[in-house]
């Protein structure tokens, strides 16, 4: 996103709009290109009273920018806006995680920090060892070179976007020790993130993956989610 400066009045109405904080005062208002995740909160927002705010058309690999972080932006390689992915809480109607797997994601990002996609790149590499499955329908899997160790692309790594997720199926007898290695690359990554786990609930009403967290040296947050309405699962047990 850029601002004229032949139309800005300085007025400083747009910069609270920014969750990157990418706007700045000067002169005239200015945004700083290297922290903008092309959003376009700041133009929607429609408190400029003279027009000034200006979407260049926007090239690869920029344009990952706006793929990641405009809500309203359709992931050409998903057909899913946002952040491109059906997420694991779809499970009970895409059935793609059976029993005696986990589906394990790692939510990178958020508005007012954001996450350059080399942070993506060094989780999806911590865990691409084990076999993981990455989510195929899942825009950062497609920025993926080799799915086998998890590299993406180097013309995007030091793209920032408001947030991504690396999103996979792993067996639950690797639960622990990928849990274990997402701690360790934790140390490595300049950004926040949320882990997310799931698995189908067991006969006894127990969750697998519950006890798996734990002894992973994590304290899960249980939640239940069943999407009323979205039709049949597209998967049947084995």
């Amino acid at each position: 996103m850029r601002i004229n400066p032949d139309l800005c009045i300085a007025c400083g109405s747009c910069v609270p709009y920014c969750p990157m904080r990418a706007i700045s005062l000067e002169d005239h208002a200015v945004v700083n290109e290297d922290e903008c995740v092309e959003c376009g909160i700041c133009l929607r927002a429609g408190v400029c009273p003279v027009g000034a705010f200006e979407q260049p058309k926007l090239e690869y690999p920029r344009i990952l920018r706006q793929v990641f972080s405009d809500p309203l932006v359709t992931h050409p390689g998903t057909n899913v806006p946002g952040r491109g992915t059906e997420e694991m809480k779809t499970n009970d109607v895409t059935g793609r995680f059976r029993r005696g797997h986990a589906g394990i994601a790692v939510e990178l990002g958020r508005p007012g920090t954001g996450t350059r996609l080399y942070n993506v790149e060094k989780v999806a590499m911590a865990v691409a060892p084990f076999g993981v499955k990455f989510e195929p329908k899942n825009p950062t899997t497609q920025l993926m070179v080799d799915t086998s160790t998890g590299k993406l692309r180097d013309d995007c790594l030091n793209e920032k976007v408001l947030s991504a997720i690396v999103e996979f199926d792993c067996r639950e007898d690797q639960v622990v020790p990928i849990l274990e290695a997402i701690k360790k690359v934790a140390e490595e990554i300049d950004t926040v993130f949320s882990l997310d786990i799931c698995s189908r609930v067991a006969e006894d009403g127990t969750i697998p993956t519950e006890e798996l967290a734990r002894r992973a040296g994590f304290t899960p947050s249980l939640n239940g989610k069943t999407n009323v309405g979205l039709g049949r699962p597209l998967a049947k047990e084995d």
